[in-house]
C-alpha cells in the first residue's frame, strides 16, 4: 500500500516537474518521512538516527549520528526516497503543534490548568485535549489567556512562558537575537516539567542550525485549512470519518472554487 502511494506520488511530481524546478518542500514529519522513503518509530529523524525509543538519553545527548543516505532496509529505510532530504524545509507550524502537545500531555490531568482547558474549549472532545492535539487558532487563543498561567504550579509555569516565548520569539515572523538562549530555556523547562520528547522537540534540541532565518515566510496554512476544515466536519458528523463527510468536504472546495472563479458582471443602473 505504501509502495503504491510512493509512485502515485512521486508521478504527481513528476507532472508537476519537482527535479526540473527544485521547490522547497514542507510539510509535516510523518509526510516527510514518507517522501524520503522511511516507515518507523524507532528512528524517525531524516536527518540523523536519533533513537526515540532510548528515554534514558533523551535532553542528554544532543549529537547523534548523522544520517547519511537512505539505504533500503536500514533505519527505517522502506523506499527509495521521492524528494532530496536537502530540499525539505523545516516545518514552525507542526512543531509549535507539537511543542504544544507535549505540553498538554505531562499536565495532570486532575489539575485545574487541565480543567480549565476543557471549559476554555467546550467543543472539544476531552480525548483531543488529553493528547493534547489542538488547531493554530486555539493555541493563540490559550495563549491570550491570562487566567490560564495562574493555574499552573512553578514548573508547569515556567515551561508555559518559555513555550510562548519560543513560538513569539522564533517560530513565528520574528526571530529573536537570543532565539538559542529561549529554545535552550524552553527544553531545560520542558525536561523538569517531564514533557516527553518528540520529534519536533529533538528537532529543536539537535538541528537548531537546520531551521532557515525567516521562519514567517515559511508557513503551512493549507494544511492548517484542512485541519480546521476537518474538525468542523468531525464535529458535524460526531467523530465518524466517512466517504459522506469527505463527500461534504471536496464539495465544500469545489463550491469554494467556482465562487471564486465565477465571472463578475457589471451591473448597470438608469
Amino acid at each position: 500500500m505504501i509502495l503504491k502511494r510512493g509512485k502515485s506520488v512521486k508521478m504527481v511530481l513528476q507532472t508537476l516537474k519537482y527535479e526540473e524546478y527544485a521547490w522547497p518542500v514542507i510539510g509535516d514529519f510523518k509526510m516527510v518521512g514518507f517522501l524520503v522513503g522511511m516507515q518507523g518509530r524507532k528512528y524517525p529523524c531524516y536527518l540523523c538516527l536519533w533513537d526515540s525509543r532510548a528515554d534514558t538519553l533523551h535532553y542528554k545527548q544532543q549529537s547523534w549520528p548523522e544520517r547519511i543516505g537512505f539505504q533500503i532496509g536500514k533505519h527505517n529505510v522502506q523506499n527509495e526516497p521521492i524528494v532530496k532530504a536537502d530540499d525539505i524545509l523545516m516545518p514552525p507550524l507542526h512543531i509549535k503543534l507539537g511543542l504544544m502537545k507535549q505540553f498538554v500531555k505531562a499536565l495532570r490531568q486532575d489539575s485545574p490548568a487541565f480543567e480549565y482547558l476543557k471549559t476554555f474549549f467546550p467543543k472539544l472532545s476531552e480525548a483531543k485535549i488529553k493528547a493534547g492535539i489542538f488547531v493554530g487558532p486555539q493555541i493563540k487563543k490559550i495563549m491570550a489567556s491570562e487566567e490560564f498561567p495562574e493555574l499552573l504550579n512553578t514548573h508547569e509555569k515556567q515551561a508555559w512562558l518559555s513555550l510562548k516565548a519560543v513560538i513569539h520569539g522564533f517560530l513565528g515572523n520574528k526571530k529573536e537575537t537570543n532565539y538559542k538562549e529561549l529554545v535552550s530555556n524552553m527544553l531545560d523547562n520542558f525536561k523538569v516539567m517531564g514533557c516527553r520528547m518528540s520529534l519536533e522537540v529533538h528537532m529543536l534540541h539537535a538541528h537548531l542550525d537546520q531551521f532557515k532565518d525567516n521562519l514567517g515566510a515559511y508557513s503551512e496554512e493549507q494544511g492548517e485549512r484542512f485541519h480546521q476544515d476537518v474538525m468542523d466536519l468531525e464535529q458535524r458528523y460526531q467523530g465518524q470519518h466517512n466517504e459522506n463527510m469527505m463527500g461534504d468536504y471536496i464539495w465544500s472546495l469545489i463550491r469554494e472554487r467556482s465562487y471564486l472563479h465565477r465571472r463578475k458582471t457589471k451591473i448597470v443602473h438608469f
